[in-house]
Formats: C-alpha cells, structure tokens, sequence
C-alpha cells in the first residue's frame, strides 16, 4: 500500500499550464482505494483522540461550523507522518510551482460534522508570514466527496485579485467575496471528489466549501507545501505573528524557514 507514496506521479504539460493559469488543480488517482480507507481509519482514530471540544454545533459560530480542526498531526503519529512526508505529494507539488523542493508548512485534518455550515471564501496565504507565494496546499479528501458533502470549491484565476486579502475567513468575508467575485470573469469551479483524487491550490486563490448536508462526517486531510527556499517576512496582521510562533519557531525574519516544524520532505536530487 506505501508503494504509491513513493511513486513519481507522473504530470503532463497540460496539468502545469493549467496549474500556472488558475492557480488550483484537481488531479485523479494521486492515492488508491487501499491507502485512501488505511489514511481514513488511522486520522480519524487521531482526531477523535485529540478532540476535546464538547460544544455542540449549535453553538458554534460560523468558523467552528465549518470543520473540526486539528494541526501538524504528523508529529502525533508516524503513520500519518508516511502521508505528510510522502515523496509522491511532494513530488507533485514542487513540480506545479516550478521549484527544486518543498517543505511543510503544517498539515491539517478539517472535518466537516454532519449537518455542518459552509467554510467562507477566503485565501489561506493571509494568515502566513511568508515572503513570497510559492506555497501550495494539497487537500485530500478521505472519502469520495459529492457537491452535498461540503466539497472544496475554487474561483479559478482569483489569485490575480488584490481586493479581500486582508479579510479573515467568517461572515464577513463571504458575504463581501461573494459579491466581489460575482462580478468577476473568474470561473467558480465546483465540482464532487473521487476517491483518490486530490486538489492542489496556491495561497492567495480563493476557495469556499459548501454546508455538509448529509449524516456523515466530510473528513478531508491538507498538507501545505512551501518552496524549500522559502523565508519569513516580518508578519502584516496578528493572525500572520500568530502563525510564525506556532508554526515557524526560532526563525528570524529574512531567514530560512528551517525550524524543526519545517523539515524539507522533497527536493530534486
């Protein structure tokens, strides 16, 4: 089964073209049926054990709606760490950005509770404290994904809009996003997962997920990649300063991002 994690996955010039122009691609059969229902198994047993929230969905506001969130689980389980550091992933990734290796950023598991809100419109690289936008974000779903489920939804192109990159992620941002990129020519782009099939997004284009209306749980696993080279800048908002203490620790600005939370996990050799 860790065959494939190690496997080259093999992109023709289309896949990068359309990477390069839209800024998100969705790539079929990046893991199998096998490794799909073992990585389920083993990050839902994690979450469930590390969850301690015990407010209802109820109560939650919009943010806490959208998805139960855990962060850098792979220094809680070495399976999940395989997933984290899988040569495939990393492959893929250094590929569409057209650099010589990546590191982690961190991962994270983001699963939508039954009867879940929507994730809002946003752009991810906001909360990062990072010098330039070679980042990209691989989001596995851990089930097949259908439109009812909550399945990850892309304005393709939307990188190119300055307007909204200083908006945190809630009310607010989906109500203004929404207007502003109705107006747009950016196709909106929504469309159900396979199982095995894996998108990959770059920090500043913006993405929403629906509301999970079914009774099962849209369990989806990410693993943000940034270019080996990347390095810290001096953070624009307290969500960024926030970030480079969680997820960037000892670094100085202008350096490196090499912290033990940062390991290289690809590089062309």
């Amino acid at each position: 089964m860790m065959d494939i994690l190690k496997r080259p996955y093999s992109l023709c010039q289309d896949h990068l073209d359309f990477y390069s122009k839209n800024k998100f691609i969705k790539l079929k059969n990046v893991l199998d049926d096998k490794s799909i229902a073992h990585f389920n198994n083993v990050i839902s047993k994690k979450v469930s054990e590390l969850n301690s929230n015990t407010i209802s969905l109820e109560q939650k506001d919009t943010y806490g709606k959208a998805f139960i969130q855990m962060m850098n689980l792979w220094t809680e389980d070495n399976e999940i760490k395989k997933l984290v550091f899988s040569e495939r992933l990393g492959q893929i990734a250094s590929d569409l950005m057209h650099v010589d290796g990546v590191r982690l950023y961190h991962d994270q598991a983001l699963f939508k509770e039954a009867g879940g809100g929507i994730t809002p419109w946003h752009a991810d690289q906001y909360y990062w404290p990072l010098s330039n936008d070679n980042t990209i974000t691989a989001w596995i779903p851990l089930q097949a994904t259908s439109l009812q489920m909550g399945t990850l939804e892309f304005s393709a192109r939307s990188h190119q809009m300055r307007a909204g990159r200083d908006l945190v992620i809630g009310d607010e941002s989906e109500k203004i996003l929404s207007k502003k990129l109705r107006v747009t020519d950016f196709e909106h782009v929504i469309e159900p997962f396979d199982i095995g099939e894996v998108s990959f997004h770059s920090g500043w284009i913006f993405h929403r997920a629906g509301a999970n209306q079914t009774e099962l749980i849209r369990k989806a696993f990410t693993i943000i990649f940034m270019d080996k080279e990347m390095t810290l800048k001096e953070p624009e908002n307290k969500n960024q300063l926030n970030d480079w203490n969680t997820w960037c620790p000892g670094v100085k600005v202008g350096e490196v991002i090499g912290s033990r939370l940062n390991p290289i996990t690809y590089q062309i050799n």
